[in-house]
């Protein structure tokens, strides 16, 4: 599970632990087989707790609740997150420039009267 899955799941778990497997899967767009997976993950790393509604009619109701282990993994992901997004930020702005330049010398190139011989 990478970094963005792995904050995005975070997230949404510390805003709407309520959420059911099939709701969160839609969330993020993700199969309910995956989102399993990714659920199961968390659970083994002790980072979320599955706290089970006994007083809920609906006897499958569950509560996905960060540790505070898992509240520093969703710090550290977005840290780590953050910074991959900052680095290609500037990688783009780099591109951009260069991009910019070679249109600018294109065009100038193109403006430059075109000499033509007369017989």
């Amino acid at each position: 599970m990478n970094d963005e899955l792995r904050l995005q799941l975070l997230r949404i778990l510390a805003e709407r632990p309520d959420l059911s497997q099939r709701e969160l899967a839609h969330e993020l767009g993700l199969s309910l087989g995956k989102t399993n997976y990714c659920l199961r993950a968390l659970i083994a790393r002790g980072w979320v707790k599955v706290n089970n509604f006994r007083s809920s009619g609906n006897k499958r109701a569950y509560a996905y609740v960060l540790t505070p282990s898992g509240i520093q993994a969703k710090f550290s992901a977005a840290s780590r997150f953050l910074q991959q997004r900052q680095n290609e930020y500037l990688r783009l702005e780099r591109e951009i420039e260069q991009l910019r330049g070679e249109l600018a010398q294109a065009q100038s190139a193109n403006a430059a009267p075109m000499q033509t011989t007369q017989s």
